[in-house]
């Protein structure tokens, strides 16, 4: 069940008619914590009217709250991106408040177990991996691909969250990197269908943002050499903004593909 909206200031109805290519409507998924909330505060900062989708109401709550004054208008919506069912009611709710959709942040997802070798890998474990980065990926977007197919003025903008691990794996993560993986064949297959109808789609490839998720990256985490070693990280401001920024773009520009990391992180090099 969507909450009551809340306002944090004034919006311009101009600004929010996906005219401009600067601001309009986002869905914003794994809006709870991470990078999710950085890019929601981002957005709503910027003037975007944001619905945020996550597992738990109390966090979503918690992202729109503490966005600051001067933004623009939240609207939570607890959603489980892996239910058919969940997705539909999220997107409903987000054109029943907003009228329209002009970005949807694909960024929920989940690493699974970590440090767990292939052949002790619970299929169970597996699945649910699957289940939020690729299928929940999937629903999300097909939902933002009909409303922005259908509306008008059409079309819209969609950001896949991949991660480094979409171009080279960490040891032992053989599900979320094959979820990665597969998000990148994702991006591109809607990016060349979503052409005719001025739907743009790209990836941003994270690597170590500082979240809740990455504080092991600090003490210690585990290298293709079998070595424990510290890792650095980002702000995830950073990130944010470059989310921002390939949001409003113009639909005749796209960032296809961009790789925002920790610049001394082990990448370039990694195994």
């Amino acid at each position: 069940m969507a909450n009551p909206p809340v306002r944090c200031g004034p919006m311009n109805a101009k600004e929010t008619d996906g005219r401009d290519g600067r601001t309009g409507v986002a869905v914003v998924t794994g809006a709870g914590s991470g990078i999710g909330r950085a890019v929601t505060r981002e957005l709503l900062r910027g003037g975007w009217s944001v619905v945020l989708a996550g597992r738990r109401a109390e966090t979503l709550e918690e992202t729109a709250g503490a966005a600051g004054a001067g933004c623009g208008e939240a609207l939570a919506v607890p959603t489980d991106v892996s239910r058919p069912g969940d997705v539909e009611a999220l997107f409903a709710a987000a054109v029943d408040r907003f009228g329209r959709l002009d970005l949807l942040f694909n960024n929920a997802g989940t690493s699974g177990p970590g440090g767990v070798p292939v052949e002790e890998l619970p299929y169970e474990a597996w699945r649910h991996v699957v289940d939020t980065n690729l299928n929940g990926a999937f629903l999300c977007a097909q939902a933002a691909y009909r409303q922005m197919k259908g509306q008008t003025p059409q079309g819209g903008r969609i950001i896949n969250n991949g991660s480094v691990s979409a171009h080279v794996p960490r040891p032992r993560s053989v599900a979320y990197t094959a979820t990665k993986h597969a998000l990148t064949g994702l991006t591109k297959s809607l990016a060349l269908d979503g052409r005719p109808y001025r739907i743009a789609v790209g990836q941003i490839d994270i690597g170590n943002a500082a979240t809740e998720m990455t504080e092991r990256m600090r003490t210690g985490v585990p290298q293709a050499n079998g070595e424990i070693a510290p890792e650095p990280v980002m702000d995830v401001a950073d990130v944010a903004r470059t989310v921002r920024h390939m949001a409003e773009l113009p639909l005749e520009a796209n960032v296809q593909f961009a790789t925002v990391l920790a610049t001394g992180m082990p990448y370039v090099g990694r195994g």
